[in-house]
């Protein structure tokens, strides 16, 4: 046997989540001196305390762990249980990659202060252009909020075409407007262009209108980096007497598999200030 020192050392757990354990009946000692209150356990406890340890890192409460180590739940709840929990997890790790991504955009914004390059910026008139477009609202501009809803409304846009027998003729082209309902909320309309006739379908195809003056720059790279970009833009704007009236326009030049190599056009409507 080994004491709850050499037990703990073992196990690689610390003396008093040893104890912890014990007073709430998820892992006792083997034996306990009742002249000393010492705790004692044997090596073949350590596959109960892997389990234990185990099923806490991945979340589940100490209730839980415990109906599992005693075999009250069964191995189909069992196996729903780590289904759903490695869901969550594989969410949470997706999330914190994305806000790494956008602190790092973040970082290379603030890296870039007071020399922003505006020599890329392109003042142009944009063409009215035909587009069928899917439509959601997104809880804000941030891109934390913007990515969930226009990459599933895309797959949903290129299906529904698919099915209309209609093959699009020309990038995609996403834009944004304020949604009706305020609060910061945002419309997303991921289009792409097309040659088809206007309707009101499964999709809706429409002529997006003419722009008379707009500023535009090249993003390289994934969306989820375009921060710096954007904000050169914005930076070119303001030094070039310009007040933009709506969201830039994403037209998406070239969509690879990997999203690094995205070529995208941010086209931001403008007026002399």
């Amino acid at each position: 046997m080994f004491t709850i020192g050499d037990f703990a050392r073992h196990g690689r757990v610390s003396v008093r989540m040893l104890r912890h354990y014990d007073a709430t009946g998820l892992l006792h000692p083997a034996h306990v001196d009742p002249a000393t209150g010492y705790r004692h356990y044997t090596a073949a406890q350590l596959a109960r305390l892997n389990r234990i340890i185990a099923l806490k890192d991945l979340g589940f409460t100490l209730q839980q762990v415990h109906a599992i180590v005693d075999d009250k739940v069964g191995p189909e709840e069992l196996r729903g249980m780590l289904r759903l929990r490695r869901a969550e997890l594989e969410s949470a790790i997706a999330a914190a990659g994305a806000r790494l991504t956008q602190v790092e955009a973040r970082l290379r914004a603030i890296e870039s202060e007071g020399h922003m390059p505006t020599n890329d910026v392109v003042l142009k008139s944009l063409p009215s252009v035909r587009v069928a477009e899917l439509t959601a609202t997104a809880a804000s501009y941030q891109p934390e909020d913007i990515g969930p809803v226009i990459g599933p409304l895309y797959d949903e846009l290129f299906r529904r075409l698919d099915a209309a027998g209609i093959t699009p003729t020309g990038p995609g082209v996403a834009y944004y407007e304020d949604a009706p309902e305020g609060a910061g909320r945002i419309s997303v309309h991921a289009a792409v262009q097309v040659s088809a006739p206007l309707q009101d379908g499964a999709v809706r195809i429409l002529d997006l209108p003419a722009v008379d003056r707009a500023a535009t720059i090249v993003h390289h790279g994934s969306m989820d980096t375009v921060l710096p970009t954007a904000q050169a833009l914005a930076h070119w704007i303001d030094a070039n007497g310009c007040r933009s009236t709506g969201y830039p326009r994403e037209v998406n030049l070239e969509c690879p598999d990997d999203r690094d190599d995205w070529v995208t056009e941010l086209q931001a409507p403008v007026i002399p200030a």
